[in-house]
């Protein structure tokens, strides 16, 4: 994320769960880009209709390229608000989903998905972030001085 860094140290702000899914595509092979490119594309409106819609849960995102792998971190309010965007009906997310499998289908392995979900209960994370912008977690929640959660690693972590 840019942005002017704040100085000091900082910490994220707010207590509680956090989830954090990290969502991605593997391009296996590039010729195919009919195969990978709407995979691709598809990522940007469920991330539009998330962020004008903060009731849905999702805190924040965060964007991760490669060279074969692109990926994107998400921070979620609970793992009840993810489950249900993703099994919404009306939403974004669904649509892109069968239309993933009908391509995954026809490309026979061209291109390839994957997530991974962890709920992380609260008083099981903890960070700083020392002269930096709003980054992960911090820019989803926003940050607080350090001293509001604990000088010490150990003492966030017990919050």
């Amino acid at each position: 994320m840019s942005g002017k860094p704040v100085q000091g140290r900082m910490t994220a702000d707010g207590t509680g769960e956090v989830v954090v899914f990290l969502v991605g595509v593997r391009i296996n092979d590039w010729r195919a880009v009919r195969s990978w490119l709407p995979v691709l594309r598809a990522m940007t409106p469920m991330l539009k209709e998330l962020a004008r819609d903060p009731e849905r849960g999702m805190l924040g995102y965060r964007f991760l390229p490669g060279l074969r792998n692109v990926a994107v971190l998400q921070y979620w309010e609970s793992k009840e608000k993810l489950l249900a965007y993703a099994s919404d009906q009306g939403g974004a997310h669904r649509p892109a989903w069968a239309a993933f499998n009908r391509r995954a289908r026809a490309g026979r392995g061209r291109v390839g998905i994957w997530h991974e979900t962890y709920a992380v209960p609260a008083g099981s994370y903890e960070n700083v972030y020392a002269n930096m912008p709003p980054y992960g977690l911090g820019a989803a929640r926003g940050v607080v001085p350090v001293a509001r959660r604990g000088e010490r690693a150990a003492e966030r972590l017990a919050a």
